[in-house]
C-alpha cells in the first residue's frame, strides 16, 4: 500500500552515516579491492553483503561471516543458498591476523554488548578498520540519520523530518501559501459565514481541542457544519445521512470548504497546510492504545490535508483496519517529507475535493 515511497536501506542509513560516506571514497583512493569480513549474521549483514557484490566501486570484497549459529541456520530466505561462515565470533581476531583483514564490520544486535567489547579488545592488536553497524533498520524508522554532539555520535531513530532548515523550509512554505489563499478565498470565506449563520441557529465557527505538535492541545477553527457543538469526552465521527449535519453543513463538508478557516490556524503557528489530519481528543486517546505508533503523527504539526486524505482515506474511519491504514501513510509522509511531497499531495487534494465521495 506504500509502495510508492518505500523506505530504503541505502537511501537514508548509509547516504546520512559517515561509514557510508567513506565507503563511497574508498573505490576511488585505492584502486583495489579490500579484504572485509563480517562479525554477525542477520538480515542487515546480508543487505550490506549484497551493496558489496552489486557495486564493485565501493571496492570491498566480503570474504565471510562470523556467528555462533549453526551453519543451517544461517540460510538466506532469499537467495535460498548459505552464506560463507567463517566461524564463531571468537575465533574472528585470529583469522583476522593470519588473513590480513583490512576491514571489520561488527553487526551484532544491541543486546550483545558485552561480546562486542570482548571481540574489540582482542583486534585492538590488528590494523584493520572496524565498523559497527547497528541493527537499527528493524525499528520502524522515522527521518533516520547519524550525526554527532561534541564528537559523540549520535543515532536518530525517531525524529521529526522538521529540524535545522527544513523547520525554515516548512514554515515559509506555510506561511506563503495560506497568506496566498486566504487573500484569494477571503470573499470566499464571507459568503460561507452569511450561509451558516441564516441556515441554522449558532455560532459560524465551530472550534474543537485538538492535539498539535508534540501532543500539545491546540484550538482548531473549522465553519459550522452540524446543529451540535462537541467537544468533549465523547465526539461521534460523522456518518453518511448522519442527522446532526445541517442540509449547508453538508454542502460544506462535501467539498472540504469547511476546513478553510484553518488556513487562520496555519498562519497562528498551530497546524501546516500539509500534514496528520487532526483528530477529536477523545478518538486520540482511544486510537493510542489500539493502534502501534499512533502518537508518532503528532512529531509534526497537523495539517488542512495529508497524504492519507490524497490515498482514499479521507472522511469516515469506520474501522480500526481503516484507521490503521491512515495512520501508515502519515507515518509514510513523516519518512519521506520533501517540498515536493508537500506540492503533489496539495495538488492531489483538488482532485480528491472534487471526485471523492467519502466525506460527509
Amino acid at each position: 500500500m506504500i509502495n510508492s515511497i518505500d523506505f530504503e536501506f541505502n537511501k537514508t542509513f548509509w547516504k546520512n552515516s559517515k561509514a557510508g560516506l567513506a565507503l563511497q571514497r574508498w573505490s576511488f583512493t585505492r584502486g583495489e579491492t579490500s579484504r572485509a569480513v563480517i562479525v554477525g549474521l542477520s538480515e542487515l549483514s546480508r543487505k550490506l553483503t549484497h551493496k558489496f557484490r552489486q557495486n564493485p566501486m565501493l571496492g570491498v570484497g566480503c570474504m565471510g561471516f562470523f556467528d555462533d549459529r549453526w551453519s543451517e541456520r544461517t540460510q538466506s530466505p532469499e537467495q535460498h543458498q548459505p552464506e560463507t561462515l567463517l566461524g564463531t565470533i571468537a575465533s574472528a581476531p585470529e583469522f583476522v591476523k593470519t588473513y590480513n583483514v583490512q576491514h571489520i564490520y561488527i553487526a551484532l544486535p544491541l543486546s550483545a554488548q558485552p561480546r562486542i567489547m570482548a571481540l574489540l579488545d582482542q583486534l585492538r592488536d590488528t590494523t584493520a578498520s572496524i565498523y559497527f553497524i547497528p541493527d537499527i533498520v528493524s525499528f520502524d524508522l522515522i527521518q533516520a540519520n547519524i550525526s554527532t554532539i561534541d564528537g559523540i555520535p549520535i543515532v536518530a531513530v525517531c525524529e521529526s523530518p522538521f529540524v535545522g532548515i527544513n523547520s525554515v523550509i516548512k514554515r515559509i512554505s506555510d506561511v506563503v501559501l495560506s497568506l496566498s489563499i486566504l487573500s484569494l478565498i477571503a470573499p470566499l470565506m464571507l459568503l460561507i459565514a452569511s450561509g451558516v449563520k441564516f441556515s441554522s441557529p449558532g455560532p459560524v465557527l465551530f472550534k474543537q481541542r485538538r492535539y498539535g505538535l508534540d501532543g500539545k492541545e491546540i484550538v482548531v477553527y473549522k465553519f459550522r457544519s452540524m446543529t451540535v457543538m462537541e467537544d468533549d469526552g465523547q465526539v461521534n465521527q460523522a456518518t453518511r445521512g448522519d442527522p446532526r449535519i445541517t442540509r449547508f453543513g453538508a454542502f460544506l463538508r462535501k467539498t472540504s470548504m469547511d476546513e478553510l478557516p484553518q488556513f487562520i490556524n496555519v498562519l497562528q503557528g498551530r497546524m501546516s497546510v500539509v500534514g496528520p489530519r487532526p483528530h477529536a481528543i477523545s478518538h486520540n486517546e482511544m486510537y493510542r492504545s489500539l493502534i502501534k505508533g499512533y502518537m508518532i503523527r503528532h512529531k509534526v504539526k497537523p495539517g488542512i490535508t495529508g497524504w492519507a486524505q490524497v490515498n482514499g482515506f479521507r472522511g469516515e474511519t469506520e474501522t480500526l483496519e481503516k484507521m490503521q491504514a491512515r495512520i501508515d501513510y502519515d507515518l509514510d509522509y513523516l519518512r519521506n517529507w520533501s517540498l515536493f511531497l508537500d506540492l503533489l499531495i496539495i495538488f492531489k487534494t483538488i482532485n480528491v475535493v472534487v471526485r471523492d465521495k467519502n466525506a460527509y
